[in-house]
This record gives C-alpha cells, structure tokens and sequence, in this order.
C-alpha cells in the first residue's frame, strides 16, 4: 500500500550513516543474486556471502549484483565497505522510504526508483524501492522483495540477444530503469479499466461503497504520483551528467525513459482529474436523486392541500351547515375532491413536472 506518511522513530538522535532498516520486512532471508557477462559470456550465480562476489570484480567483464531483502543491513555495511561506498548511500538504502533521486559520488552514481506493482485494480497500489549503484564495469541493485520487473532484462542477457552483452553496466542500468517505467505503463493500464467500470457504476446505480473507491483510489493516486514524479529529474540528470561512467550512446536511450516518464506522468495526472470530477458526478447525482424525491413529495403534498382545505371546512363541528342535511352531499364532495386532483395533476403534466 501506498504510504503518504512514514514513521522515522528508530532513527532519531542517531548520527549521520548509522544503518537502520526502516520499512517492512518483506522476506525471510536475503537473497545475492550475481550476474557476470560480456559479449561471448554470461555467468549466473546465487551467492551465500558478500566476499564471494569480490573476485568477480577484478575481470573485465560487466558485473550485476543484486541483492535481495534489506533487513540484514550487515550485509550491506560489508558490501558498502568492501567497495568504499559512502555511509550516508548505505543510509538511504535500507530506509526504504527515499524519493526517486540520483546522487553523484567520487567513482560511482547512486539511484533510487520506486517499483510499483498492482496485482488486482481493486487493491491498493504495492510499492518497492530500487537502489542503483553503477560503477565502472559494476552495477549493484538493492530490493527489498525477491520478485521484480527485471526478469526480461535477465532473459536478455542469458540469450545474448540485442546490444546489452556488448555494452557496459551504464546501459544495464538503463535497461533495468526502463522496466521499471515499462511496469509502470501495465499498471496505469489496469487502473484506467478500473475507472472505467467505477465510471459506469456511477451513471447507473451509486452508493456509498462507490465513493468509498472514488475516496481511496484518490489517495493512491497521491502515493503513485509521489513515486513517479521524481523520477523526471533523475533521468533528465542521468542524461547530463557529464562523470564519464554514462556513454553518450547510452544517454540516447535515456531520452527515450524520460519521454515514458512524462506520459506516465500526464496519465496520473489525468486519473486524478477524472477522479475529481467522478467524485463531483457522484455528489451531482445524489443532488438529482434527492431533488427528484423531494419534487414527488412535493407534488403529493401539494394535491393534497386543495382536499385537505375542503374536507376540513366540512370536518368544523358547526350545527348549521347549508349541505350537511342534503343526502347526496357526501358524494358529491368526494366528486370534487376527485376532479379537483385530476385538474391539478393534468396542470402539472402541462407544466413537465411530472
């Protein structure tokens, strides 16, 4: 579910870099994932240890290390001390909690995205963050659940197909980033239908489970905006960054991210509108279903008014009233009553108000 509010109370007082995890603990044990692969090779591995990755550093191939579950944070303080990462990137990944951003340090980029997932558009939007750290010939990924989009860049690389064997860790870090806002796309396209049916549901028979959905669809629109709005300003940042560990090759296809960016972008914000004016369709029909009551009520009341005056002129307890000894006279004033109703409700079919 998509938070708007995190709670911070571990970390207060304690000094900068101090790892803490914040978040939930998806997952039992962690998980390390390493993938080594140049343009004739790829060599795919689960490790049990930081150390065992180490060697693979010194080759000249392209080295991915993904490491899944972030609640050990001494596997990443030894990770993070084996390859000199600072404490304050350590931080920020095991509180899982950070903004999309992109951070440039002495040798390395550091990235955070937001991966976002929807198993079924009536449940709330479930949302997990990515740490990069892309290096010279290294990319390292954070998650904290086993279970994410990269599985066709994964593919990719195992069949050798296309250019990423041949590039470097700079276009992996593109490929993975462009399916995470890929993901993005599948998800938005299972809220659209969603809104389609609460759309109908709303012209044809609203209730108060109807704006209940308006209400909560609204609020993990907030969250996914949060989450993807950001993310603009890394990619345009990726794209200038001029460090040297991002081709100018690889840059091109960055372009291309942030442009999925921005629609991704214009899509939110065009659900959050159409959500508003659901919500002011739904109070608008309440508003008509109310004043259609309130117009029958009224009609009635209103033709009874006229049978009311008459049968309480004849209901006074007087002894000398002109028709109470004529033996046709309650009939006749039951006639009346009743062509007095006809005319009023013949007037008012006239006038369309009924």
């Amino acid at each position: 579910m998509v938070h708007l509010y995190r709670r911070r109370a571990k970390q207060v007082g304690l000094p900068p870099g101090t790892l803490v995890h914040l978040g939930e603990r998806k997952q039992k044990e962690i998980r390390i994932e390493l993938l080594d692969f140049g343009p004739d090779h790829c060599e795919e591995r689960l490790l049990d240890s930081v150390d065992e990755c180490l060697p693979y550093l010194e080759r000249d191939s392209v080295t991915w290390i993904n490491i899944d579950g972030l609640h050990e944070v001494e596997t990443v303080r030894t990770l993070g001390e084996r390859l000199e990462v600072h404490p304050l990137v350590l931080e920020d990944i095991v509180h899982t909690y950070q903004r999309p951003k992109m951070e440039e340090y002495d040798g390395y980029l550091f990235i955070v995205a937001r991966m976002l997932s929807l198993s079924d558009p009536s449940e709330s939007i479930e949302s997990e963050q990515v740490s990069f750290i892309l290096g010279d010939r290294l990319l390292l990924t954070f998650q904290e659940l086993h279970g994410d989009s990269f599985e066709p860049v994964r593919q990719r690389l195992r069949a050798g197909k296309g250019r990423i064997r041949k590039s470097g860790a700079d276009y992996l870090c593109y490929a993975l980033l462009d399916a995470v806002v890929d993901h993005y796309f599948s998800l938005l396209e299972g809220l659209g239908e969603h809104l389609e049916e609460l759309e109908d549901e709303l012209m044809s028979d609203p209730d108060e489970e109807t704006v209940q959905e308006i209400h909560r669809l609204k609020r993990e629109m907030l969250g996914l905006r949060r989450g993807v709005w950001p993310l603009r300003e890394v990619m345009s940042g990726l794209q200038r960054i001029e460090s040297g560990l991002v081709a100018e090759g690889t840059q091109t296809f960055l372009r291309d991210v942030y442009d999925h960016t921005i629609q991704v972008i214009d899509t939110v914000e065009t659900f959050r509108d159409m959500l508003g004016g659901m919500l002011d369709l739904y109070l608008s029909s309440v508003s008509n279903r109310m004043n259609e009551v309130m117009k029958v009520l009224t009609i009635i009341a209103t033709l009874f008014i006229p049978l009311t005056f008459l049968a309480g002129i004849y209901g006074m307890n007087f002894e000398y009233m002109p028709e109470l000894g004529w033996k046709p006279a309650y009939f006749v004033l039951l006639g009346i009553m009743v062509v007095v109703a006809a005319a009023m409700v013949y007037f008012f079919r006239r006038k369309r108000w009924l």
